[in-house]
């Protein structure tokens, strides 16, 4: 039977379209869409259980792959099939996670999957922008209970003018590059780099993208309404109670905004915090604790809420003491760790980030391989985030979805201020040791110091900031925190992260858990995280203020030479001879990359010190050597023959030549060394190739003065030794007459 297929199109306004597409593929999942935009195709499909999880959160799974075969291509390695997701496909997954999820109910606990695979590439198409759009396209044709329709979109900025959804190519020439996440009515989402924009110019960006989100929106209501807008799933809802929930707020409201307000460090303000809903959870029988399960701790976190959001709405004060724009202590170091190439402390509140910073050649480039873009990174940062930081023992199960996405924030924060000509690799590392909120701001903080005291010539240094949002819709209350905790964090309305330099923002990241938020508030969150972000900067500043001059005496230096491509083969050397034996010679590792547009050999030579380099260099050049006829050139004896002696040039060791016998002296020279000796040094002066001789000539005597009454005797053939050679009139070296006379017979061959 034929299926029946339901499409809308979305246009993009400048000839480009996205179609949403169902009832071809995937009938069997609780929603399906077909989202394409040229020739790529994403599928989703969403799937939710009917049972509720015996959880007390949203078990909810968002999987993004890009299928190799979708770009014509073999996955790489020894097993040809798809592994585990790379951290573009993390990142995807993250940035349609963070939109989806605040739209389920908060008593809704069904194990739900939201997959989305990359079926079709197109170059011109950038996949993970139509990521969150096909999400939501599939839960609309779902009986899920969600809240309303959302969709992502990028937008670039090209010679001053917006773009939706830009190409790769028209990214490369963008200053801005965000991804918008948001719902017809609100922005719920939002994180890039930008090219140090200013505060204005992002919400200009943002006000752009929620445009064309609204479009998207208005799509997905129309194919859900044509498709057959299903009725919403029942489920069982949490057990509520709300003369528990008051005799609990009743409870705890005062004895927190207490403690909240005394001001106390983290550990401390835990423990009185757990310490009243101990005592609470006391006061209740065993056979009452049975009946009302989980729901103490849950009012409980409600009136901690309640007390702590109050606290900061009513008095302008915060958990550790602080106003709402004030900044922890902060205090930094470098140089802390005597062998990396770089390093740096960074330490803000009870939050703190050890930075390391590696130098290498574009051998230790981290290589991207994905169907949708394939490419390298001469500049990257890690996050590691142990479980001791918090104070914590949990599991070590590898790299985490939040330690992959708060490392791609820093360093997007922080590449578009390492130099196009910087030379080397640059691998940062950060460690978070200690963490009370914004350990990625910290991350920025750090990696801008240590890569300052590797000698990294940064253009400018970068600092970050996290901000938040305490809001009261009743009665129009707010308050915009600077440099959040992370208590705040998770009881606040807003987590904002910016970053940038004391010219503009170089990187943000926004996550928004309230309906609504104006356009004011945002402006006022920015520019207050703008008097936070320079306060930073310059604590970073007065730490070290511009970046070293050189490398440490410890680290590599990386001299970069290019070279015509023909001599490409011979700095290699036969199955990589010459190469090897230098870098085992010298010390140093040589790296040679081809440049695509001059087809020239670049060189890349790292080394500790500079003896070893300057070896390699001086090889270089030697090989590079071509000497201009007529020149003078000093050279040495290296090797004696019968007939002349072979010459080095001084200035380009390893460059040989033949100085004949005939060209040694004025006189006849029966002997070479009457004349010269293994190791003397003197002047020669080239003559280019002897056209004869088809070998290049060199003369000693061209430079010395003719004899008085010189009379030249015929000249010998060169290309011949002494013993037995002819000149050019055919006669051997004792002047008899060797040439066979072809008039008599060739028996008479052995009288001659």
């Amino acid at each position: 039977m034929i299926p029946k297929v339901f499409r809308e199109v979305i246009d993009l306004g400048d000839g480009r379209e996205i179609s949403i597409e169902t009832g071809k593929l995937a009938k069997q999942a609780h929603g399906s869409v077909v989202v394409q935009s040229g020739k790529c195709m994403l599928l989703c499909t969403v799937v939710s259980n009917y049972k509720q999880a015996d959880v007390d959160f949203l078990p909810l799974t968002v999987d993004y792959r890009e299928k190799f075969a979708a770009a014509g291509r073999y996955p790489g390695g020894f097993f040809k099939r798809e592994a585990r997701p790379s951290d573009g496909e993390v990142l995807t997954m993250r940035l349609v996670d963070r939109v989806l999820r605040p739209l389920f109910p908060k008593d809704y606990h069904a194990e739900t999957q939201v997959m989305i695979q990359l079926m079709s590439h197109d170059d011109d198409v950038m996949p993970d922008a139509m990521a969150g759009l096909a999400a939501s396209a599939a839960i609309q044709l779902s009986d899920f209970p969600f809240e309303c329709p959302i969709s992502e979109a990028r937008v670039g900025r090209v010679n001053g003018e917006f773009i939706i959804n830009p190409t790769r190519s028209q990214l490369e020439k963008s200053d801005i590059d965000m991804m918008i996440g948001a719902s017809a009515d609100s922005v719920m989402m939002v994180e890039g780099e930008m090219n140090e924009i200013s505060e204005e110019e992002m919400t200009e960006a943002i006000k752009f993208a929620h445009e064309a989100i609204k479009v998207q929106c208005a799509a997905q209501i129309k194919l859900a309404e044509a498709f057959g807008k299903k009725e919403v799933r029942e489920y069982e809802p949490e057990r509520e109670d709300e003369e528990l929930a008051k005799k609990i707020h009743d409870m705890a409201y005062d004895k927190v905004y207490a403690v909240a307000r005394a001001a106390s460090a983290k550990h401390e303000r835990s423990a009185a915090f757990e310490a009243i809903k101990e005592e609470i959870i006391a006061s209740f029988s065993e056979e009452e604790l049975a009946d009302y399960g989980g729901m103490v701790s849950k009012y409980f976190y409600k009136a901690e809420k309640a007390a702590v959001r109050d606290l900061t709405l009513n008095e302008g004060l915060r958990l550790d003491g602080r106003k709402t724009n004030e900044i922890r202590p902060i205090w930094c170091e470098v140089d802390y760790l005597p062998s990396t190439h770089g390093s740096s402390i960074f330490t803000r509140g009870e939050t703190q980030a050890l930075a390391t910073v590696t130098l290498g050649t574009s051998r230790e480039a981290n290589q991207i391989d994905m169907p949708s873009y394939e490419g390298e990174e001469r500049f990257y940062l890690h996050y590691n985030f142990p479980p001791f930081s918090t104070g914590e023992a949990r599991p070590i199960r590898g790299t985490s979805r939040r330690e992959v996405g708060h490392g791609n924030l820093a360093q997007r924060a922080l590449k578009g201020m390492v130099p196009d000509d910087c030379p080397y690799t640059v691998r940062v590392v950060s460690e978070i040791l200690e963490s009370n909120g914004s350990s990625s701001m910290a991350t920025v903080c750090a990696g801008t110091m240590a890569m300052m005291d590797a000698g990294v010539q940064l253009k400018k240094p970068v600092s970050g900031i996290a901000m938040g949002l305490i809001s009261d819709a009743d009665s129009g209350k707010y308050a915009v925190l600077s440099d959040i905790l992370g208590d705040e964090d998770h009881l606040g309305d807003m987590d904002f992260k910016v970053t940038g330099t004391a010219d503009g923002i170089t990187a943000c990241q926004m996550d928004i858990k309230v309906k609504g938020l104006s356009y004011e508030i945002l402006v006022n969150a920015l520019k207050q995280a703008r008097d936070g972000r320079l306060h930073i900067l310059e604590k970073l500043t007065d730490t070290i203020a511009t970046p070293n001059a050189d490398v440490k005496e410890h680290s590599p230096k990386m001299v970069t030479r290019r070279i015509p491509n023909e001599f490409i083969g011979a700095l290699i050397g036969p199955g990589g001879k010459v190469i090897q034996e230098m870098q085992k010679e010298t010390g140093t590792t040589i790296v040679i990359n081809e440049d695509p547009e001059t087809e020239e050999g670049i060189v890349e030579i790292l080394g500790v010190g500079n003896e070893g380099i300057n070896t390699v260099l001086a090889k270089i050049d030697s090989l590079l050597f071509k000497p201009t006829v007529g020149n003078t050139y000093q050279v040495k004896v290296i090797k004696m023959l019968d007939f002349g002696a072979v010459v080095e040039y001084i200035d380009a060791p390893g460059n040989e030549v033949l100085l004949h016998v005939s060209e040694l002296a004025w006189e006849r020279t029966e002997n070479v060394s009457d004349v010269v000796n293994m190791g003397d040094v003197f002047e020669v002066k080239y003559f280019g190739v002897d056209p004869k001789t088809r070998k290049e000539k060199v003369s000693r005597k061209a430079l010395l003065d003719k004899p008085e009454g010189y009379v030249a005797r015929p000249p010998r053939d060169s290309s011949r030794d002494n013993r037995g050679g002819r000149d050019n009139r055919g006669r051997d070296n004792r002047g008899r007459d060797n040439r066979r006379d072809d008039r008599k017979p060739r028996e008479n061959k052995k009288e001659e």
